[in-house]
Order: C-alpha cells, then structure tokens, then sequence
C-alpha cells in the first residue's frame, strides 16, 4: 500500500462522523472498548500530568484518559479532521468536562504546534496508520514527549498466521459491506482495510520504533494479534 494522502483521509473521516463511534463498535463486535481499556490501564501506571492524544478522533481515548487520570492532569486531544473534532467536543460537553482539564484543538500530527518536551505521555489510537509519513510523525511524538516520558500506541496490526484468511476475508468483502450499512459510506471502510492489511505487524512497528530512537519498547498482542499496543519511552 502506498502512503496515505492527507486529503483522502480527512475526506474519510469526514464523511463518517456522525456515525464512526457506532461503526466501530459494531463493525469490531464491541471489542474496541476492550482495546482502549488496555491502552488507559497502560497510560495510568506513571500518572502523568501533561498528556497529549494524537489523531484523537471523536475523543474516546482522550475522554477516558481524562476519567482515569488524576484531576491535576491535563488533556490534550488533537485532529486534523474538524467533523471529528465536533464530535469529540460535543462528548466533551455532554460529560460535563472543562476545557482547562480537557481540550481539543485542530492540527497536524506531522507538524505539531507544541513546544519540545511538553507532555509525559502521548498516546496514539488507530491513527498512525493514517500518516502519510510515519517517520516524521513518530519523530514529532519524540520531539514533544519529556525525557523519560512515554508513546503509547493502540494499532491494528496482522494476525496470527492461522488467523489471517479469515481476517483478510473479512477486510476486503464482510468490513466495506457492513459498513455501507452502517454509514452509507462503503469506499471509506475500502480504505480502512487497505490500510490495515499494508500496515506492518507488531515486530516491524517496534523496529519503526527503534529507528525514530525510542527505548524500553515492548508491545502486547490482543485479541489473535489483530490489534498490538506498543509502548516507548522518549531516552
């Protein structure tokens, strides 16, 4: 597969919004949730206090994040896709949140308006495959993580092998039809595929890891490997 473009991917989340949270858990049979409990388990273990959450979507990593974490820590969500942003900000609201706890703001996860060592922890959930850099991306996430402060990164990765016609099946004819039924949007969903059966698996995106010159890198295989959680801590 080749990189993504910027502008396909925000026309694709765009046109999925309002209805991308239902999607998810339907076209994951409701395994997201458990996926993304995972990452918060992950993310408490240090308590940071300044916490950034990339490609954040319509908010649920970040609206968790803020759950689960101290009251002095700070949350930052940020997207490039404004429908998305919306949502997240309507979630925000309806929760009850304040802005100076919780806040999502528009950007670029490749050319972040952030300065050097800002957050002890960055997360990043099913949205580094959508870069169309990675490299650049994870050097960005280097760049604005405190020494000793850690990336942690929720992605679709490729199953175990006796896995992988059923899943690949189920990415390229089962996933776009749903979600036509679902969103009424199937060439999004084609693209979603494509972007996971390209993605690479857990071993290549640790190593991606190694050269952006993150340490401590370990992963968790969930559910068959269909999903990995990576971490890596800024040395």
């Amino acid at each position: 597969m080749t990189n993504p473009d910027p502008d396909v991917v925000r026309a694709t989340f765009e046109g999925i919004a309002p209805r991308y949270d239902l999607a998810n858990h339907l076209l994951s049979g409701g395994l997201d949730f458990l996926w993304r409990r995972r990452l918060i388990r992950e993310a408490k273990a240090d308590q940071p206090r300044d916490v950034l959450d990339l490609a954040t979507g319509s908010g649920d990593v970040a609206l968790a994040l803020r759950k689960a974490l101290s009251v002095e820590a700070q949350i930052t969500g940020l997207d490039f896709c404004p429908p998305m942003l919306a949502e997240a900000e309507r979630k925000r609201i309806a929760a009850g949140h304040s802005p100076d706890s919780l806040r999502f703001l528009q950007g670029d996860c490749l050319s972040m308006d952030f300065p050097d060592d800002s957050f002890d922890l960055v997360t990043i959930a099913f949205g580094l495959r959508n870069l169309c850099d990675r490299a650049i991306g994870l050097s960005e996430m280097q760049r604005v993580l405190r020494p000793g402060g850690r990336l942690l990164i929720l992605e679709f990765s490729q199953p175990f092998f006796f896995l992988r016609p059923f899943y690949y099946l189920y990415l390229r004819l089962i996933l776009p039809l749903f979600a036509r039924w679902v969103t009424g949007d199937r060439k999004a969903y084609e693209y979603l595929g494509s972007s996971i059966s390209g993605f690479p698996d857990r071993f290549g995106l640790a190593e991606e890891l190694r050269q952006a010159n993150f340490g401590k890198i370990s992963f968790v295989s969930l559910t068959g490997a269909v999903v990995a959680l990576h971490v890596g801590e800024k040395k």
